[in-house]
């Protein structure tokens, strides 16, 4: 049969799969147990539903530079990643919360109508209502928020979408309006120079009484063109130093746990620094997700958090060293424009002693003018740049669209739900069918009853829903009786009455149903047939058989009634049928009427040629020890899969103990389709049996008919062999 071998460690793939179809009962249960407990639990969830906003994000332009073109924007995942952080953050929630009274409505759904605090609200919302996610490889993120309510689902959806986009925007534009007002006061210190210069050239016009010099005039001599070319490389100096102190005074304004936010745009264009932030971000998700895996004790997590640690201390430190260049580049610029201007004054001086002496401090003057008002127009047309670039539209976040409400509710996911309890079913049903198979002490198979019981098999008989009176004798329900009616007569000995006692180890197992089939069709065969119900306690044949229970064996034991007027013909026509009679006080077929039993018994042996006992279980009853040392031969009836195989055991050493020879064993309620050698008698019923005959044909005579005339001629052929 389809079951583990008794060894438990040599099944195969056939014998589980025969397992299965054995057990395919309790697994279609316990998955059905399953499956109904889960649609339940699940009908009783509360339902949520889903709205999603959409919006595409962009890695924003670097910072405002004086005298740099401005780069291009890339994809990156750790940006991404941290604009997940950003729109979860309290500055995008705290103002979502507020806008739509998510405390007020939260409060009514969880608090009995008291509003909830900001930041258990905040928590809720996190942890229960707000998913944000990105396909891989896109900058387009998606805000999911599943709400009891589907107006507030999308309502919350959007309001994040769009204080997300007012925060970008606002962020975007923050390093913009710091450069632009930069600017505007270097244009201010600017013009202020430019007017001071022109009142000091117009001053020494008047001093030196040369208003009728060209002011733009120009001297070929030699060492003028020096000193103009040293004041071109100083103005060029002040330029590159206003640009250092700029970026030194803005780094250094920005507070310490800000500045690891910079790394990744083209402020600064370290590449130790960029690795080490990289290094950090990996550390840092490394951690989160051991958070949600480990306990806080675990050493790896712990080595995590360490490690994590000292990435930021190392990047901390880059960052300070990197505000430290900062400064020695703004200072090291500063020297240079002093120095420059040392030179310059000392140039000046030398010319001063020159021959032109007397024109070259209005010279310088207007000199210096020229190079104060280039250095004006240099800043207006810079401002004026960044003035049309800050009004350009900034494309570093686009709302690709607006969430509306559900239609229908995602959460409970029926389809997702009900998948899972089939799997999970399944399996706990086929773990529940190995598990049972493998505390299972009950003989598994033909060859296991007959080794272990040392008895041959006489019958398997098939697992009926239910017995008819008598089976067709050309149909496969009856071929199992028909083959047990065989080997009874193999085995017995020809021409003699044969007295039987069928007994089983405990109630309940098909005996009273599987001896009145084997009488049926031994009727059926011609014998004289006579079925004893000897179960007092407990009698079934009368039931089968549709008659009264008494007079029966009770009341001739008692002498009631004479044996012969207990005598019955049962309704099929075919046996004649003793019930268990009147149920008496105290009555049993103990040795108090052994003597008046085997006197019968010696009566029936002249008249009949099966004399057939339906007898009580064998363990805990003493009528069937005294039953069957009356008969020539005992049948031992065994369930498929009823009672342990020690039990089976214990009911044979007591027959063998009554010292009655056990002719053999008869297997009953087999399952069909079993596999292994029971599907040898299960499966041959039905493949060698005749076509039934068509109801109402003509010619074709009643199954009962048949058999009624076959056992009439036998037995007329039997009588005078009797008499003679």
């Amino acid at each position: 049969m389809p079951t583990l071998p008794s060894t438990k460690d040599s099944a195969t793939l056939g014998d589980f799969v025969g397992l299965l179809r054995l057990r395919k009962g309790l697994i279609f249960l316990v998955l059905g147990l399953v499956l109904l407990t889960t649609l339940g639990v699940t009908a009783l969830l509360p339902k949520w539903y889903l709205s999603t906003a959409k919006i595409s994000v962009q890695k924003p332009e670097s910072e405002v530079k004086l005298f740099q073109a401005q780069s291009n924007t890339y994809y990156d995942p750790y940006f991404i990643q941290d604009q997940f952080r950003i729109i979860q953050a309290e500055k995008i929630l705290y103002p979502v919360i507020e806008s739509l009274g998510l405390n007020e409505i939260l409060g009514k759904q969880l608090n009995d109508g008291v509003a909830l605090p900001s930041a258990i609200t905040y928590r809720y919302l996190i942890s229960k209502m707000l998913r944000v996610e990105a396909p891989r490889a896109s900058s387009i993120i998606e805000i999911d928020v599943y709400a009891r309510d589907q107006r507030l689902a999308a309502d919350i959806a959007n309001a994040i979408a769009r204080v997300y986009a007012e925060d970008r925007i606002t962020l975007a534009t923050s390093d913009q309006r710091e450069g632009l007002a930069q600017l505007r006061k270097e244009l201010d210190k600017q013009e202020l120079a430019v007017t001071t210069q022109r009142d000091h050239v117009e001053k020494l016009r008047k001093e030196l009484d040369i208003a009728g010099v060209d002011l733009s005039q120009r001297y070929s001599d030699m060492d003028i063109e020096t000193l103009r070319q040293m004041q071109n490389s100083l103005i060029a100096l002040r330029v590159d130093a206003i640009g250092r102190k700029t970026r030194w005074e803005r780094f250094r304004n920005i507070p310490a746990a800000d500045r690891r936010n910079l790394v990744n745009s083209e402020l600064i264009q370290d590449t130790n620094i960029q690795n080490l932030l990289q290094a950090y971000l990996i550390s840092d998700q490394t951690v989160t997700r051991l958070m949600a895996r480990l306990g806080a004790a675990h050493p790896d997590l712990i080595a995590a958090i360490d490690n994590s640690a000292k990435i930021q201390q190392q990047l901390d430190s880059q960052l300070r060293g990197y505000e430290s260049s900062l400064e020695m580049a703004f200072k090291e610029a500063e020297a240079r424009v002093t120095e420059l201007e040392r030179q310059l004054a000392q140039a000046k001086v030398d010319q001063i002693l020159s021959a032109r002496e007397r024109m070259r401090p209005f010279e310088e003057a207007t000199g210096k003018l020229d190079d104060e008002q280039r250095l004006l127009t240099t800043l207006k047309l810079t401002l004026r740049q960044r003035e049309i670039d800050f009004q350009v539209p900034k494309k570093t976040i686009e709302i690709l669209n607006t969430a509306e409400p559900a239609r229908f509710a995602s959460r409970p996911n029926w389809p997702l739900n009900i998948l899972f309890a089939c799997v999970f079913g399944t399996i706990l049903g086929v773990g529940a069918a190995v598990l049972l198979e493998y505390f299972d002490t009950s003989f598994r198979n033909v060859a296991d009853v007959e080794g272990k019981l040392s008895l041959p098999v006489l019958g398997v008989i098939p697992h009926m829903a239910e017995a008819g009176e008598l089976h067709d004798p050309s149909s496969p329900e009856g071929e199992p009786y028909r083959v047990l009616q065989t080997n009874l007569n193999l085995a017995l000995t020809a021409g003699k009455t044969s007295v039987l006692v069928v007994l089983s180890s405990g109630p309940g197992e098909g005996k009273s149903t599987t001896l009145r089939q084997l009488a049926l069709c031994m009727a059926a065969a011609g014998e004289k047939v006579l079925l004893i119900d000897s179960d007092v306690r407990r009698p079934t044949q009368h039931k089968l058989a549709g008659l009264s229970r008494d007079p029966g064996l009770t009341d001739i034991v008692l002498n009631k009634v004479p044996w012969t007027a207990a005598v019955v013909r049962d309704k099929s026509g075919l046996i004649d049928f003793i019930p268990a009679g009147a149920a008496a006080n105290n009555v049993t077929l103990g040795l108090l009427y052994a003597t008046k039993l085997k006197a019968l018994v010696e009566e029936f042996r002249g008249r009949y040629d099966k004399v057939l006992f339906d007898s009580p279980p064998i363990i805990g009853v003493s009528d069937a020890s005294v039953l069957a040392s009356l008969a020539d031969g005992i049948v031992l009836l065994i369930q498929h899969r009823r009672n342990p195989e020690s039990m089976v055991q214990r009911a044979k050493q007591i027959i063998d103990g009554l010292k009655v020879p056990v002719i053999g064993v008869v297997l009953n309620q087999v399952p069909t389709g079993t596999g292994e050698d029971y599907s040898y008698y299960t499966n041959n019923y039905s493949y060698y049996s005749h076509e039934k005959p068509v109801p109402g044909a003509a010619g074709a005579a009643g199954p009962n008919e048949a058999r009624g005339s076959d056992r009439i001629e036998m037995r007329e052929t039997r009588e005078p062999e009797r008499k003679r």
